[in-house]
């Protein structure tokens, strides 16, 4: 009598990865840490307005605005993309076509609350635990703020924003504008101080790990520019100059939003993607996803994915640096 054949199972299919999407440019040996080999641009999510200002939530969501549609939206890591607070940058009903008049910008405080940056109301406000808003910033010498865009805190408290005039419809030359300038501001304890005035659309901004510098965006297409700012024993800005300068770059997008990772590097969006410089200012390299980010925010339990604002989309990539996160 013969023994009975084993039988054999089939073998699993093999899951197939996702095509790669978009692509990392690789500058310099540096980007290998920063961007492991096998690092892969995702796309999470899309069919957005027009994306921005993404903040990492302790409780394990992001959340991040989308301009047009006036509303702040909720990603989680199931995929589901809700709708965390409406009117969020302009309560009015009566909004001009062609402003954008949403919210922008978003971090936490301290206490891990929500400041917002809005444009159409023209205010920096915080998220109160019982859905109410604080006003923090609305006017300087009793004139209304432009369009508030993007903030950070310092160590100290002190709230650093920028107010460009992107939530009017002619923006420099809008009738609604009240200030002549656009400026860089910090606020505390409802005390507003301009810091500087000479930009012409300041955007993105964030602190070296030693806040012995502030970096803000130039999201001017004739001045296409990072600069560099020496912040004061006393909190004020000094010496400014030009950290890096992508005015002759013919991709789209412009400066505008950026972080910075653990050991000082910086990945600012710009011209057809996220371009990282090591502290010195040397262009180590671009992270570059199907479309032009406009902002980014360290995410997931590490602080090692940089989630990308795109135009239409939500974007991640996981990294081998963790970030600075408030």
């Amino acid at each position: 009598m013969m023994a009975a054949c084993a039988r054999r199972e089939a073998p699993a299919p093999a899951k197939e990865e996702p095509a790669p999407i978009g692509q990392i440019e690789r500058l310099d040996p540096a980007m290998d840490e920063i961007a492991p080999p096998g690092a892969r641009i995702e796309k999470l999510a899309g069919g957005f307005g027009f994306t921005e200002g993404p903040v990492w939530m302790k409780e394990g969501y992001l959340l991040f605005s989308d301009i047009p549609a006036n509303v702040i939206r909720k990603w989680t890591p199931d995929g589901q993309v809700t709708v965390f607070l409406e009117k969020s940058g302009y309560e009015g009903t009566d909004a001009p076509a062609g402003a954008f008049i949403g919210p922008n910008g978003l971090t936490l405080d301290s206490e891990g609350r929500l400041i917002i940056c809005e444009h159409g109301n023209g205010r920096v406000t915080r998220l109160e635990k019982d859905g109410s808003r604080t006003v923090l910033a609305d006017k300087y010498q009793g004139k209304r703020l432009n369009s508030p865009n993007d903030a950070v805190f310092k160590s100290d408290g002190w709230l650093y924003f920028t107010d460009p005039p992107y939530g009017f419809v002619k923006q420099d030359e809008d009738p609604k504008k009240e200030l002549k300038f656009n400026g860089i501001y910090r606020v505390k304890d409802k005390k507003l101080e301009l810091l500087y005035q000479e930009m012409t659309r300041p955007n993105g901004l964030a602190f070296s790990p030693d806040e012995k510098y502030l970096y803000v965006a130039n999201s001017d297409p004739a001045r296409k520019v990072w600069m560099r700012f020496e912040v004061t024993a006393k909190g004020g800005l000094a010496n400014p100059q030009v950290f890096f300068d992508v005015t002759s770059s013919t991709e789209e997008g412009l400066p505008d939003g950026m972080k910075v990772d653990q050991k000082g590097n910086l990945y600012c969006t710009g011209p057809g993607g996220v371009w990282i410089f090591s502290p010195e200012g040397k262009h180590l390299g671009t992270i570059k996803p199907p479309e032009v980010p406009a902002n980014c925010a360290w995410g997931d339990e590490d602080g090692k994915t940089l989630y990308m604002t795109a135009r239409t989309g939500l974007y991640r990539i996981k990294l081998g640096i963790a970030g600075i996160r408030p």
